[in-house]
């Protein structure tokens, strides 16, 4: 492995640990001749994917410019590195996994917004606005009508689930009862306020 500082081609390993939700074998190693140290990354090498731009270009799909695109729309909302960097390799994983070795940037596109959905609204709508284009506020304003909608029927089929997985407790009348010998009479009240 070639020094990234003095080119010195020698160099040894200090440290090896799995990556990328073991896609990955990251080594830690100090060059030979300078001393310094460096990270190097292995891969399993994938049969490359083509990707399909929306003006017919065909280009190699690049992770790496997918997760440049991903981690500008989630600037500043709290989410970490870690999780950004296994949102673009359950992405990755899933075109390696289809037949067909080609796919449109707009596949892709929708792939990344349905995982930011999850993550963060404000990401999501930073990458949509990008990712399809926005001309005005409309474009934004339905996209957040979209979204609360989604958020709406995702409230009521939890509501539903749980409606269905416990019954709803009805207090019987002997603890009614119970409750109401529990709380003061006005006579009592009225004794308390006279001390």
């Amino acid at each position: 492995m070639r020094c990234p500082f003095c080119q010195h081609t020698e160099s040894r390993v200090l440290e090896s640990r799995s990556a990328e939700a073991g896609q990955s074998v990251r080594r830690r190693r100090e060059c030979i001749h300078c001393k310094r140290r460096f990270t190097t990354y292995e891969r399993i090498e994938f049969v490359p994917v083509a990707v399909i731009k929306r003006d017919g270009r065909r280009e190699s799909f690049d992770r790496s410019k997918l997760l440049r695109g991903i981690v500008r729309a989630c600037e500043k909302t709290g989410i970490d590195a870690a999780q950004l960097e296994s949102l673009v390799d359950e992405i990755e994983a899933y075109l390696q996994q289809q037949v067909i070795r080609e796919v449109t940037s707009n596949e892709i596109g929708e792939l990344v917004l349905s995982h930011l959905q999850e993550l963060s609204e404000v990401a999501y709508i930073r990458f949509a606005s990008v990712y399809r284009k926005f001309r005005g506020i409309r474009d934004f304003v339905e996209t957040l009508n979209h979204l609360e909608r989604q958020a709406a029927r995702t409230r009521e089929s939890e509501a539903t689930r749980a409606g269905d997985s416990r019954e709803v407790e009805r207090p019987s009348l002997e603890s009614e009862d119970r409750g109401a010998s529990l709380r003061p009479s006005s006579e009592s009240i009225s004794l308390m306020s006279q001390t």
